[in-house]
């Protein structure tokens, strides 16, 4: 007998090994299938309504188009909790665009509307016909039979309401020249005559006549010099009646009362006289508080009370200087000029503190004089500017911080001033800008404040003018200081903005 094959070890007592047959039977994915058959049924009994309307939606647009059919029956036309016939129906037609029933349903409420706005009519109750009309004309009901309804309203409406009664109030009301600004006015009650009745003739020629009395109240307004009641009288008439013939004069007129007005302020400004320039500009806001031009003009006349404040600080009158600088806060809070002139009234507050205490009149007199002197002196030599300390500037600065108001210093101020302003175009046209600079600055001390916003502008563009020379060039550190020169000299001059973008870029890249 062959030994190759080793015999099976016996299986242990009370243990019975599977079948081929049972291990067919018991697969391995079994118990997962179970357990997902298990999930799935739980599913279905728990959420069978939302399942079912996953899955068959014509299910519950039906569901919706019925309860809209009930809700239609029982009167529930329309309702702000989504229960009414309206809004049932709309939603099954969201769900089932392609089915005419819904449409179909929509079209019966708002034959309903229609219907229950006639008896709302018939029995006064107004307020309600009005919604049912509005619903039925929501609902695209035919326009012919939402006109017959809403014009039976409105005659119904106006039975109720006295149409003669009103008419003979609004005529009183014009006779008296009571045209509007309260509802017992003319133009108010024939607005309430035409709103029940449109084609109403008495209301309309009634009108017609009231809007022509209040557009020439708002060309006597005009005469008088009374801007905003005229705007507001001619934008009154505009909104009653867009249309009416005399309204495109007045508007003509108003508008060329407004440009004279503003020209006026403007021609204020330039002559110095600065609160009834910033009292014009602000009569123009008044009517408009969008006018961009009334804006720029009264933070100019800001910044021509910084300039005014800086004069004033060279005099040494820092009280009035303190003022100045107020008003050009208030004018223009953000502008550069008003930061300037404050950083101005500061430097000169502490240039009389230096002085030390006040000198007796004998002294101070013969301080100004040689002062004065040395002042004609350097005057004579060309020296206006430099040397530093020494110069017909220096001296005369110094002559106005001891005598401010002395009569000699005011002379030698104003003959000094034409020179400061020949050396500005002198060193501008050499191309010597920080040298021009100081020439500025000299001519803004000695009384130019007025005249020197143009030629800051010059000289801030001709800043700019290197800066692009030094960009162009890669000099980054050159181009920013050139920048720095011209936000200094003139912050609002055109091409600014762009200029210190390029060269933010440039330094960027660079970096």
């Amino acid at each position: 007998m062959p030994h190759d094959r080793v015999p099976p070890e016996p299986a242990p007592r009370g243990h019975r090994a599977p079948t081929r047959a049972r291990r067919r039977a018991l697969p391995r994915w079994l118990p997962p299938a179970l357990l997902a058959l298990a999930v799935a049924l739980a599913l279905l009994l728990g959420f069978r309504r939302p399942l079912a309307d996953w899955l068959w939606p014509q299910t519950r647009a039906q569901a919706l188009r019925a309860q809209a059919a009930q809700a239609l029956a029982q009167g529930r036309l329309s309702a702000a909790d989504g229960s009414g016939a309206r809004e049932l129906y709309e939603a099954a037609l969201a769900m089932e665009p392609d089915r005419n029933e819904a449409r179909e349903g929509l079209t019966r409420v708002a034959q309903a509307a229609l219907a229950r706005a006639r008896t709302a009519i018939a029995a006064g109750h107004f307020d309600r016909a009005h919604r049912d009309l509005a619903l039925a004309q929501a609902l695209a009901a035919p326009q012919a039979q939402t006109d017959a309804v809403a014009s039976v309203l409105r005659q119904r409406e106006a039975a109720r309401a006295g149409i003669a009664q009103l008419l003979q109030r609004a005529a009183a009301a014009r006779a008296g020249q009571r045209l509007d600004g309260a509802e017992d006015a003319a133009l108010p009650l024939y607005q309430r005559v035409l709103a029940l009745e449109p084609g109403r003739v008495e209301a309309l020629e009634g009108r017609e006549d009231a809007l022509a009395d209040l557009l020439q109240q708002a060309r006597q307004a005009l005469v008088r010099g009374e801007l905003a009641v005229a705007a507001a009288l001619v934008a009154a008439a505009r909104g009653y009646d867009p249309g009416h013939g005399d309204l495109p004069a007045a508007e003509a007129a108003l508008a060329r009362t407004l440009e004279q007005a503003r020209q006026q302020a403007e021609g204020e400004r330039r002559r110095g006289r600065l609160e009834q320039a910033a009292a014009g500009y602000r009569a123009l806001l008044a009517i408009d508080a969008n006018d961009v031009a009334a804006r720029q003009g009264l933070e100019q006349v800001g910044v021509a009370w910084a300039h005014r404040a800086e004069r004033l600080a060279a005099d040494f009158r820092f009280a009035a200087a303190a003022a100045a600088l107020e008003q050009a806060r208030a004018l223009a809070p953000r502008d550069a000029a008003v930061a300037a002139a404050a950083r101005h009234v500061v430097r000169a507050r502490q240039a009389s503190a230096r002085l030390g205490s006040p000198l007796p009149p004998a002294e101070r007199a013969r301080q100004v004089r040689a002062l004065l002197a040395a002042a004609a002196a350097a005057e004579a030599r060309g020296e206006l500017l430099t040397p530093p300390g020494d110069s017909a500037y220096d001296k005369l600065r110094a002559a106005r911080a001891i005598a401010p108001e002395d009569a000699a210093v005011r002379r030698a101020s104003a003959r000094l001033l034409p020179a400061a302003r020949a050396c500005f175009e002198r060193e501008l046209r050499g191309n010597r800008l920080r040298r021009a600079g100081a020439c500025l600055d000299a001519w803004q001390m000695l009384g130019g404040s007025a005249d020197v916003a143009p030629a800051r502008r010059r000289l801030a563009a001709r800043w700019l003018a290197v800066g692009e020379e030094r960009l162009a060039a890669g000099e980054l550190q050159p181009a920013a200081s050139a920048l720095a020169a011209a936000r200094a000299s003139d912050p609002a001059v055109p091409g600014l903005a762009a200029f210190a973008a390029r060269l933010r870029v440039a330094s960027a890249a660079a970096h």
